[in-house]
């Protein structure tokens, strides 16, 4: 089948390399001429364990295409799928969906025979059946369908999510559009990966509900975190008691500086703004955000309090500013909050981080980066481990002590056992619920 993808972004670029491997002749393409030259050199604009090498696979085998040109791709296609950015819109919350409305306008103009137009970026309830309107008004002679298929893929273990999916949720409302879906994701069929197909509004929904679901899951651990601190109990011994109960699980429990990341952020604000303009308030979304913006200030009074209540002269290395492992994804991440207070507060920073330099060079210009953890904190008064990259997972804690000013280290991602950093020679350990 031929696929036209339009966005070579995070989600579309995953999302065309695995559509390609499957076997279908994909064509990636994007407005950002120097993302598309990029990619056609074989280089990756983003950071995503096993990418590369699955690119240069299926573009050495020709099934693989990237342009600028929207209008010479469309046409022979039979499906075309939508995967723009859909940000959280400037002052309001809302999802900005400028890029959704530009793509629709083009895609309409370029159609040439029946072709399935299917949204897999996340985009309010409502909005398929509003582009579904806008194409028909700009091509009444136009024959096509709109699906609503959003993506669940995780940083870091994206392509993994793609071909081995928890599920795959399809919002379609035409029996023929139906049968092109079921074409284009046969492979996943024909291995019983679970398939939910529901109307377009409920496919919109489920995208919100799920990551909506998952940030509690991440506030409601953070503020027990903070009511072990108060009592004594361990928060990893608290998430585990609860995690082996089948109806809560593991997953989304373990205590932090707090979500960040390209979708909750976004997404808990969307369905708050949805549920505001439906008459539906979302309060326990609200309260999600809330306390995930309150557990960012604890990590800093955290810090301050380690450091004697300042950090005026200090020299503090951070050990990770991605808001996860295993990507170069630093937008919404828990460290830009906190390192701004750390240089807001006269503190001299320093960063480690195997992939997050990419982006974090430019957004944090007070920042000199190290390309290992002990060079970051030679001569250091703190260290701070803010994402578990499994390059500090099992530092020498010794040496780390021994290199710095004055060794205290906040652990605010409970990696380290308190008793072994004192043995190791910091005079001042903190984790996160513990």
């Amino acid at each position: 089948m031929k696929i036209a993808m339009i966005g070579a972004g995070y989600v579309g670029l995953v999302s065309a390399a695995c559509l390609s491997d499957f076997g279908h002749e994909v064509i990636c393409v994007d407005q950002d001429s120097d993302r598309i030259t990029c990619l056609q050199r074989g280089e990756m604009p983003i950071y995503e364990p096993g990418l590369a090498g699955l690119v240069k696979q299926n573009v050495a085998a020709k099934r693989l295409f990237f342009t600028e040109d929207l209008h010479a791709a469309v046409p022979d296609a039979e499906a075309v799928f939508i995967a723009v950015g859909t940000p959280e819109r400037r002052g309001d919350g809302h999802a900005d969906l400028h890029y959704i409305w530009a793509a629709a306008q083009q895609i309409a103009a370029a159609l040439a025979g029946y072709t399935v137009v299917i949204t897999k970026s996340t985009v309010p309830v409502g909005t398929n059946r509003q582009l579904a309107a806008m194409m028909r008004q700009a091509r009444p002679d136009a024959a096509f369908d709109v699906v609503s298929n959003a993506e669940f893929l995780r940083e870091g273990a994206a392509i993994g999510d793609f071909m081995r999916p928890d599920r795959i949720i399809i919002g379609v409302e035409s029996a023929r559009a139906a049968k092109v879906m079921e074409a284009i994701y046969r492979p996943l069929f024909l291995r019983d990966f679970p398939v939910v197909k529901t109307d377009l509004e409920s496919a919109e929904t489920i995208k919100y509900a799920a990551n909506a679901f998952l940030a509690m899951k991440v506030s409601f651990i953070n503020e027990m975190a903070t009511l072990c601190e108060k009592t004594g109990a361990d928060i990893k011994k608290v998430a585990t008691g609860i995690g082996l109960d089948g109806r809560i699980g593991r997953n989304f429990l373990k205590a932090g500086p707090g979500y960040g990341g390209s979708c909750f952020p976004k997404d808990t604000q969307a369905l708050i703004r949805m549920g505001q303009d439906f008459g539906a308030p979302q309060t326990l979304v609200e309260q999600v955000v809330a306390v995930n913006e309150s557990v960012k200030r604890r990590m800093v009074e955290k810090l301050r309090a380690l450091c004697g209540g300042g950090f005026a002269h200090m020299t503090v290395a951070i050990l990770g500013v991605t808001f996860k492992p295993e990507t170069d994804d630093i937008r919404e991440a828990p460290s830009l909050s906190i390192i701004a207070a750390l240089l807001g507060e006269g503190a001299q920073l320093r960063a480690c981080d195997p992939q997050g330099w990419r982006n974090g060079a430019a957004l944090l210009p007070g920042v000199t980066w190290h390309k290992d953890a002990y060079a970051a904190a030679q001569g250091a008064h703190l260290v701070v481990v803010l994402t578990e990259w499994n390059a500090f997972r099992a530092l020498d804690l010794h040496r780390l002590a021994k290199a710095m000013a004055t060794p205290r280290l906040a652990d605010l991602r409970n990696i380290y056992d308190r008793q072994a950093a004192l043995d190791a020679g910091f005079i001042a350990y903190t984790a996160v619920g513990r």
